[in-house]
């Protein structure tokens, strides 16, 4: 690619940004390192690399690259026969291989959605033997442990207290010297490695023993008495012996890993790699960038949907998109309009898409875009006038312009800022005008900005060029930065002067000096910008009626799929009950059987106990086989119960769905409310017939608090089942289902852990030691679930 195309649209500054995403410097590195590439095949995989990176940090398993250590050094040292890694050194090794481990296993349980990842996660190395034994030797600081190995341990263990006695006689020493040779509040320091005390000047010949250094004033030495000689060199051996020691660890350390340095080395570019494509894909996340469809070289089309200038949206939040669409035989686009109206913006970020693209990197563009690939980009933009190389900014603007020209083909890209300008304005303009129609007639892709009124008539001229303009609030006086393609733009040079206060004597004589032809296209040109701001802001209209529109119907539909998914829960909580209900009344069978059994002639009452039993289990197994349609059948009757008889407060009725008696308490909204035992359900008419008269005692319903009922509809359920989870969702879960239980009145609660190995029994258990609101927690019954269930009480 051209360097000063790449220079002047700030290709270097771009990388810059994508590579702080990083989470090493090698993988920024990596990044900065990248240029663009013509090579369609190579484009393709990598930004579809890019997007399986960014798919993966999408998902749920929180998953970021670990850490990626400089190990070059260390692993270019291992290659050499002998040598040694120091401590820091081996320690990157170590946390190299801990990275290349998680970071494989990590990539390779997804292998299936992750193609393109697991190629290159394949060859990450694991070795968790040489991992373990690298922490056993080193630890975070690169120090090598005092475990490493008995001799280094005790060589430690030696020197430490030698030391440590050393300190203490020199101190002693020191306290037992003349006041006079003292130095206040002093106390044993180290010089060149060997420990002194620090002594007044006059009394260095009392003192006697080695002087290695003296305070700046000159009136302390700081000296080394001969009874601290022997000890200091008996320290000094230990010390020789602990580096031989140390060395000797690292030296077998490093030649168990020495045949593992390719596989190492292979590892650590592998993760580089992966860390780039992190860096890439963290920035299309936060740029919300959409992967484009790259095209062949010299296609010509292209289509930007969304696009924003990446130096520019990084430092603003508030940039306005802009959308361009290139069809068949448009080569050539001319952006006029007003100073500060954003065309060198424009200019620069269609430059710097594309490069980023062909770079693997998704740039900020919206979704269904298409680019083709340029074999070169050419750029002419700013003032690049030079004293120093006797430039002005004509001659600068020429220089561009003939390598443009020299180099430019149907596969390039050129980008020029105010091409004619410099110069004369009537020669700027034929000059301008020829290269656009030559740039034209050689099919490069060409964007050119111009403020020179004669040059916009040439998309009536020749074929492919095509005007366009950054739309500007004629009232305001305001850019709004919106790209109007077909439409050329007016400079706004007189109405902005006439704002900006110029007395109006002299606006109108300058407006008066316009030619006549040019004052009727500037007339012409207001009045379809008027026309085309009125259109632009009847379609945000209409699209923003349209967007509620459909948020509406989204949140109908969801309202009647959660009230559907209601009845269904509702339904099957009430048979639930029913079912709990009929086996707990088995247990009171087969209890009062054995009672009997004991006392009774056996035949007769086994014969009797298999009847019950039957019968119980006959019920339960009709409750829980029926579907909530058979309630529309029950309906039928609805009209014959009422005929014999009307629900009102106070009449005790069946309920056909539990199988249950109870008392109507109120009728309300087309339900009732009854008491069945401990609980007060809200039920529909249907399900409620009257007992007979014989049936109806007088009882007048217990009062209970209005939070004490369950409502049929409500999401209260007398279970839950927790098999599977993890103890931090448990938490969670079991809260809110007996939050939503007690509040719905029920006087019991089931809990499904299953068996297991028992852990998610334990913890359940646990929570509900400290939960006040609980006054029994047993083991379930067999017919309960047994050990698999913990059953609770509510207080």
């Amino acid at each position: 690619m051209n360097p000063h195309a790449l220079n002047v649209l700030e290709y270097r500054e771009a990388l810059d940004l994508v590579a702080r995403f990083a989470s090493s410097g090698l993988g920024a590195d990596a990044v900065r390192a990248l240029s663009p590439s013509a090579d369609l095949a190579w484009i393709e995989p990598e930004l579809a690399r890019v997007e399986e990176m960014r798919g993966f940090l999408r998902g749920d398993n929180g998953w970021q690259v670990p850490a990626v250590p400089d190990a070059r050094e260390a692993l270019r040292k291992m290659r050499v026969e002998g040598s040694v890694l120091d401590g820091p050194q081996l320690r990157d090794v170590g946390v190299l291989l801990t990275s290349a481990r998680t970071t494989r296993r990590a990539v390779m349980q997804n292998a299936g959605s992750l193609p393109y990842l697991s190629l290159i996660a394949g060859g990450l190395v694991e070795r968790e033997k040489d991992e373990a034994e690298i922490a056993r030797t080193v630890d975070d600081a690169g120090l090598v442990r005092d475990e490493a190995s008995p001799v280094l341990y005790r060589a430690r263990r030696e020197i430490k207290s030698t030391r440590g006695r050393l300190v203490e006689r020199l101190a002693a020493y020191m306290a037992s010297m003349p006041s006079h040779h003292q130095v206040p509040d002093a106390s044993v320091t180290v010089r060149d490695g060997r420990y002194v005390i620090p002594v007044r000047r006059e009394g260095r010949g009392e003192v006697g023993g080695i002087v290695h250094d003296e305070s700046a004033t000159g009136a302390t030495l700081f000296v080394e008495p001969p009874v601290a000689v022997e000890m200091m060199n008996r320290l000094r051996e230990l010390e020789a012996e602990e580096a031989r020691e140390v060395t000797r660890i690292l030296r077998e350390a490093t030649a168990k890993l020495r045949p593992i340095q390719p596989d190492l080395l292979a590892s650590l570019d592998a993760l580089v790699v992966l860390d780039s494509l992190y860096a890439r894909a963290r920035y299309a996340l936060r740029t919300d960038g959409r992967m484009p469809r790259m095209l062949e070289a010299g296609t010509e089309e292209y289509e930007v949907n969304g696009g924003a200038h990446p130096i520019l949206l990084a430092r603003s939040q508030s940039v306005v998109p802009f959308d361009l669409r290139m069809d068949r035989g448009e080569r050539t686009l001319l952006i006029s309009g007003p100073n500060t109206g954003g065309k060198t913006v424009l200019l620069k970020a269609m430059g710097l898409i594309s490069l980023l693209a062909q770079s693997g990197i998704v740039p900020p563009v919206g979704p269904a875009t298409k680019l083709p690939v340029f074999r070169d980009v050419f750029a002419d933009v700013g003032d690049e006038q030079s004293i120093e190389a006797s430039l002005s900014t004509f001659s600068a603007h020429l220089k561009n312009l003939r390598e443009v020209l020299d180099g430019a083909d149907w596969q390039s890209l050129v980008l020029t800022d105010e091409i004619g300008s410099g110069t004369d304005p009537q020669e700027g303009a034929a000059l301008a005008r020829a290269v656009l129609v030559e740039l034209t007639r050689r099919s490069s892709f060409t964007v050119a900005t111009t403020h020179l009124g004669q040059l916009k008539l040439l998309a009536t001229e020749e074929p492919g060029i095509v005007n366009a303009s950054l739309q500007f609030d004629a009232e305001r006086l305001q850019p709004t930065y919106r790209l109007l393609k077909g439409v050329p733009g007016r400079s706004y040079g007189l109405a902005i002067a006439r704002r900006l206060g110029l007395e109006p004597r002299l606006l109108e004589e300058a407006e008066a000096t316009l030619p006549q032809g040019e004052r009727d296209v500037a007339k012409l040109l207001l009045e379809l910008e008027a026309k085309e701001q009125r259109f632009a802001d009847q379609n945000d209209l209409l699209a923003r009626r349209l967007a509620e529109t459909q948020a509406l119907r989204e949140k109908l539909e969801a309202r009647e799929q959660e009230l559907k998914q209601k009845e269904k829960d509702a339904e099957r909580r009430a048979r639930q009950q029913a079912r709990d209900l009929l086996l707990q009344s088995r247990a009171e069978v087969e209890a009062a059987i054995r009672e009997v059994r004991d006392a009774a002639d056996a035949d007769k009452l086994e014969e009797a106990a298999r009847a019950a039993r039957r019968r119980v289990e006959e019920a339960a197994q009709r409750q829980r086989e029926k579907q909530p349609s058979e309630r529309s059948a029950r309906g039928g009757g609805k009209a014959k119960r009422g005929a014999i008889q009307a629900l009102e407060p106070g009449l005790r009725v069946r309920i056909e769905s539990l199988g249950r008696t109870g008392t109507i308490v109120d009728l309300r909204d087309g339900k009732a409310l009854v008491e069945a035992g401990s609980i007060r359900l809200s039920l529909p008419r249907d399900d409620l017939t009257p007992l007979p008269p014989g049936d109806q005692e007088a009882q007048s319903p217990r009062p209970r608090p209005s939070a004490g009922y369950v409502n049929a509809g409500s999401d209260a359920r007398p279970e839950v089942d927790l098999r599977g989870m993890r103890p931090d969702e448990v938490d969670v879960v079991l809260g809110r289902a007996m939050d939503s239980a007690i509040m719905a009145g029920l006087p019991s609660f089931r809990i499904i852990h299953g068996k297991g190995t028992g852990a998610l029994r334990a913890h359940v258990r646990k929570l509900l030691e400290s939960d006040r609101r609980i006054s029994v927690a047993r083991p379930g019954e067999l017919f309960e679930g047994g050990t698999g269930v913990t059953v609770v009480e509510f207080a």
